[in-house]
């Protein structure tokens, strides 16, 4: 990875909004209302008189889970990078999640490895954590309590075009919604963003208007996710340890977990995770939820000690998915995608908000670059694709160097080196807080991961990996 790409990631994350600037669009139109599309809409709210966003749930319950987010019941922690974005682009965000409950925990001690905790970075960062329906709902009435935002409950249908470019979105109203007879209706816009989703129809409406398809990879990554709440008597203040990310490698005794998460969220509960690869599904009941969790770290123990709220909530996905539209060729304009419709990543790295904050700052400094409306956004796919291999890198390496290891698989020279360096890494961060920080920086996408090849930085790990051995 090239220097300029580390350069222009980084001024991603720490983008802010732009001030007064001219409007370019009379209309635009956000297709999808989870948070990559609420998060495009506050962008160009500052660029189109009216921006209009079409979701087919019904967003008008407080913090409630929605069908079109069937993991919104899981654990979700918001990354610093996107924290940080939010709180630039929605004043006050981070003050409002915590009056209504959502606590800052400090990220030092929170990870462990085979139950081993990291070695402090020094950097002080805090993690939001807050359960997903809350966190969207704030985001969303942010959002839409602009002026020019607004929400048309519907399922969008297809796209119509003119001159080689989006012209209109053609949806079939909700009923309940703007149309309570569920008609069929037609959205002119001057500029759409797809937020559909991982299981977003562009491509289908792109082949059928006789544009190019984007290309699609997968990459096979059987997780299961099971969650529970559980009721905290215990203030945050008062915890010994505010919460956990605990991982566990391949070789490691865990009962089947490879990843189990525990955060303090608002209502004074707990939410805690257990995540098994393949054919591992634990604690699928709450009986096995508390068994499992009693042979993980202590503060395990702690969150699930109290009364369960609910049920186990469980979820499987199959496999991490991106869409290459950097590479297409025939493309409409004033089209553009985001969220986990470009990317979707195995949910443990945390980096799917974040990730759609990032693509946020990508539509800003596109249209902050006086791009040419009458042409594919192509400029945007080239800073989107900067923000993805990154993502892409961390999660997607991963998952890969797991499936090789479980198949035996001989991978290329390079690639194993690549390997080799990330685990001296991953092994030094519990004896140096000087590659914690780097390592941390990366997991919380503040920095490009290419960060983490730097000579000096490896040479440091692996210094400090062979002298914790000699001193075993």
């Amino acid at each position: 990875m090239t220097d300029s790409a580390v350069s222009l990631f980084e001024k991603l994350v720490h983008a802010d909004p732009p001030g007064d600037v001219p409007v370019l669009f009379d209309t635009a139109c956000v297709i999808g209302g989870s948070i990559a599309g609420l998060l495009a809409a506050r962008v160009l709210s500052d660029r189109a008189r009216r921006v209009v966003v079409i979701e087919p749930d019904d967003v008008s319950a407080e913090t409630g889970p929605r069908p079109g987010v069937p993991q919104d019941q899981q654990v979700h922690t918001l990354l610093p990078a996107g924290q940080l974005w939010l709180e630039r682009w929605v004043p006050g965000f981070t003050k409002e999640a915590q009056d209504r409950g959502a606590r800052l925990v400090p990220g030092k001690g929170v990870t462990s490895l085979n139950g081993v905790p990291q070695a402090p970075d020094g950097e002080g960062h805090r993690l939001l954590a807050i359960g997903r329906p809350l966190l969207e709902t704030l985001i969303r009435g942010r959002v839409t309590s602009l002026p020019n935002v607004s929400v048309l409950r519907g399922r969008a249908t297809g796209l119509r075009y003119r001159d080689d470019a989006v012209s209109a979105v053609r949806y079939v109203a909700t009923a309940g919604g703007d149309h309570s007879d569920g008609g069929a209706g037609v959205l002119d816009a001057d500029f759409v963003v797809d937020a559909m989703g991982r299981s977003s129809r562009l491509s289908n409406w792109l082949g059928q208007g006789g544009y190019d398809q984007p290309g699609l990879e997968r990459l096979e990554a059987p997780i299961n996710y099971a969650t529970a709440l559980f009721e905290r008597p215990v203030d945050v203040a008062d915890l010994e340890a505010p919460g956990a990310l605990a991982l566990f490698s391949p070789e490691y005794p865990s009962g089947g977990v490879s990843v189990a998460a525990a955060n303090p969220i608002e209502d004074e509960r707990w939410i805690v995770m257990l995540m098994g690869y393949g054919d591992s599904r634990p604690g699928r009941t709450v009986d096995e939820f508390r068994e499992a969790c009693a042979k993980l770290p202590s503060v395990f123990t702690t969150a699930t000690a109290g009364a369960v709220i609910g049920d186990v909530v469980t979820y499987h996905q199959a496999e991490s998915r991106r869409r290459h539209f950097a590479d297409v060729s025939r493309f409409p304009a004033r089209l553009v995608s985001v969220g986990d419709a470009v990317a979707s990543f195995n949910p443990i790295y945390g980096q799917g908000m974040s990730s759609a904050a990032l693509h946020a700052s990508c539509l800003a400094f596109y249209l902050g670059g006086g791009p040419d409306l009458g042409s594919a956004a192509r400029e945007f796919f080239r800073l989107q694709q900067v923000v993805v291999d990154a993502a892409w890198a961390v999660s997607a390496g991963g998952d890969a160097a797991r499936l090789d290891a479980r198949d035996g698989t001989d991978v290329p020279e390079d690639i194993a080196r690549q390997r080799w360096a990330v685990e001296q890494i991953t092994a030094a961060t519990l004896l140096d807080g000087d590659v914690t920080r780097a390592f941390n920086n990366v997991s919380y996408m503040l920095r490009h991961p290419a960060t983490l090849a730097d000579p000096a930085l490896l040479a440091r790990a692996v210094a400090a990996n062979e002298g914790a051995a000699k001193a075993m």
